[in-house]
């Protein structure tokens, strides 16, 4: 089982959008896969149609439910865990706790199974819902929007990422940076395509997901852009990041 945590504490760089497509396309492949919203605002919940007011992430947390009780079923291959604004607290409400950073990682150790792969959303903040997903992830997708405070941004992250793996994951890794909302038209866009791949050479994605008003409108009705807009330039990308990670995947688990 894989486990990939969307992160980048920017806002509005499509990583709720990457985490929901991405995971519909694994779906689709045949994969069998779990998103975990971890993002209070609930947009990766949403734009899956499921409401968690019968059980959520939240419960989990507050050690009221396990996650096998609150995993609702989206399609026969697609499972989510999800959100509710009251996570907002959680912070304040475990701040005491030992081993705080890892109550999501011994939440999934025990309880999710059978599963290929595991996509925790994160919310745009380096605290401590993105430091357990963080802690119970084997690696980490950055989407990286096509603009200059993309690239400033990252560097708090990825300072973020070292320590987790300094002193609470060893085995975190850096599974790509996925260029998104990516307008060709636009001469910065390219600059910056660029530099990322200047600096992270093949830690970057092949796949660029392009801005798309298909891709803003799926999640207002409660879908994937695969349910929406199949035919779409958002639901070839995200089929063609899916085929990418797992060819990449593929390629080094026969090492």
């Amino acid at each position: 089982m894989k486990i990939y945590s969307l992160a980048n504490q920017k806002g509005g760089v499509g990583k709720t959008t990457t985490c929901l497509n991405l995971a519909m396309a694994l779906s689709k492949i045949g994969k069998r896969v779990c998103v975990v919203d971890c993002d209070p605002q609930s947009n990766l919940s949403s734009g899956l149609g499921v409401n968690g007011s019968s059980g959520n992430i939240y419960d989990v947390f507050s050690q009221r439910k396990e996650l096998d009780e609150i995993i609702r079923e989206v399609n026969h291959n697609l499972f989510i865990v999800p959100s509710t604004f009251d996570l907002v607290g959680f912070e304040t409400e475990v701040k005491e706790e030992e081993k705080k950073e890892k109550i999501l990682k011994e939440k999934i150790i025990k309880t999710i199974k059978n599963f290929d792969y595991v996509l925790i959303d994160t919310p745009p903040s380096l605290g401590l819902l993105t430091l357990n997903a963080l802690v119970a992830s084997n690696s980490v997708i950055i989407p990286v929007q096509g603009e200059y405070y993309s690239l400033e941004g990252l560097t708090q992250l990825l300072k973020t990422i070292k320590k987790v793996k300094e002193l609470l994951n060893p085995s975190l890794r850096i599974r790509g940076f996925l260029l998104t909302l990516f307008d060709r038209r636009l001469r910065l866009a390219h600059a910056v395509e660029a530099e990322l791949r200047r600096v992270f050479k093949d830690k970057v994605f092949k796949t660029v997901v392009p801005r798309s008003v298909r891709l803003a409108e799926a999640p207002s009705f409660g879908k994937s852009v695969f349910d929406y807009a199949p035919n779409s330039k958002g639901a070839l990308a995200y089929m063609e990041l899916a085929k990418e990670i797992l060819k990449g995947d593929e390629k080094k688990s026969s090492w």
